[in-house]
């Protein structure tokens, strides 16, 4: 995923990182850098946007309730690895 522009923070490091941005788990600085990165690129912002969502149903519909911590990194892993392969690739993992 790309707007064809080149870019400080590549595109796949961002969206490999949506769920620590959106759970305001990064660092400060890496937070402005995929900040800064979202403002000048549409498809990345939009992909962020739909995380956003999808995390504002989870949360609506699970109470609010905190996962464990362990489940919780299985998670981020399996995403950071889908984004990072591919569509065709992530099929493959989540069969």
């Amino acid at each position: 995923m790309s707007c064809g522009e080149p870019h400080e923070t590549d595109c796949r490091e961002v969206l490999a990182e949506v769920y620590l941005y959106l759970d305001l788990e990064c660092a400060e600085e890496r937070r402005t850098l995929i900040r800064h990165h979202l403002d000048e690129c549409g498809p990345c912002l939009r992909e962020y946007g739909i995380e956003q969502e999808v995390q504002a149903l989870v949360a609506r519909c699970c109470g609010n309730e905190t996962a464990p911590d362990q489940l919780r990194e299985r998670l981020r892993s399996k995403l950071a690895e889908l984004v990072v392969f591919g569509s065709s690739e992530s099929r493959e993992l989540a069969d």
